[in-house]
């Protein structure tokens, strides 16, 4: 059975400490004690290491030693414009599971009005669920998640693009590239509720991403979304 991994603001001099709420969570919810052992990352390096005090304010490890990090097959970036932030939380929990490296929320001109400057509130909760969902699928490196922008200030990330659109646009994996290597940057683009305006798919379109489909059935974002980073994740680990 895969020991647990857990996320640490620092490695120093052989050494790591969670504080605080973590350090609670640790003792009172998963009940860590002297001399077990887990994985710990500082979101840099992984490391095998065993707890040496577990108290309710702070919890100590030992470094016992650093464990290899398997390669990335294909850093992924999801770009989804807002939705409620219920839903949208959800999203972030999945996408940090399937291995998604980066995330960036964007209004669209069909975004609920007040999201956007809300959302900015939200990063700090975020990032507090990236971590939970980091450390349930074992990543070595928690997802990044940046403040929001608008969707003009999204358009010129680099490598291979896509955007999700209606089944009029090429089924996804027909429009996979035919050499596909690991480390690709791949990135995708979601709408949100009511899709993409006239204006948006043309300034998208104008971009060069290119459109892609899941099939005939109308999806919730937040599905299309995770199902689109399953596909892509899929196609660039079946080279890796």
């Amino acid at each position: 059975m895969a020991r647990r991994r857990f996320f640490v603001q620092s490695v120093h001099r052989g050494h790591a400490q969670v504080t605080g709420p973590d350090a609670h969570h640790l003792t009172r919810v998963l009940r860590v004690e002297p001399g077990q052992k887990f994985e710990i990352s500082d979101n840099q390096n992984v490391y095998l290491a065993e707890v040496e005090t577990a108290r309710k304010d702070l919890v100590s490890f030992a470094i016992i030693e650093s464990l290899e990090i398997p390669s990335v097959s294909v850093h992924l970036h999801l770009l989804p414009a807002l939705i409620k932030f219920e839903r949208f939380e959800w999203l972030i929990e999945k996408a940090t599971e399937l291995g998604a490296e980066r995330l960036t929320p964007l209004e669209a001109q069909r975004s609920e009005k007040g999201l956007y400057e809300a959302a900015c509130k939200r990063l700090p909760r975020w990032r507090r669920v990236v971590r939970e969902a980091s450390e349930q699928s074992r990543r070595a490196h928690l997802l990044e998640i940046d403040s929001p922008i608008r969707l003009d200030e999204a358009l010129t990330v680099d490598g291979y693009r896509f955007v999700l659109e209606e089944a009029s646009a090429a089924p996804i994996l027909a429009a996979m590239p035919a050499t596909r290597v690991p480390g690709n940057d791949v990135s995708l683009l979601v709408g949100p509720e009511g899709g993409w305006t006239d204006a948006e798919r043309t300034e998208i379109r104008d971009a060069g991403w290119t459109a892609v489909s899941l099939g005939t059935n109308i999806l919730r974002a937040e599905t299309a979304a995770i199902a689109g980073l399953s596909i892509l994740s899929a196609a660039w680990n079946a080279v890796s």
